[in-house]
């Protein structure tokens, strides 16, 4: 398995929407708005990158609201 956080920065109003759209998705397990630099966090699981890759391009960034997007992979 491997675990990572994807921090997101989404359009002004739209990080409730984000996580709203995230929740019960497979490959993450939670999702947060958050104050700082970014807007929403939201914690990945799979078994290889490629899953993790999938879920951020193929799911997180086609979602109306999100702009900016970096992925933290987890190495222990």
């Amino acid at each position: 398995m491997v675990d990572a956080y994807a921090m997101l920065d989404t359009a002004a109003g739209t990080a409730d929407d984000v996580c709203q759209s995230l929740h019960d998705t497979e490959g993450i397990v939670e999702v947060h708005t958050i104050a700082g630099d970014f807007d929403v966090i939201v914690e990945l699981t799979g078994d290889d990158p490629r899953d993790l890759l999938e879920t951020v391009t193929d799911t997180i960034r086609p979602l109306e609201g999100v702009g900016t997007t970096r992925t933290y992979v987890c190495i222990d």
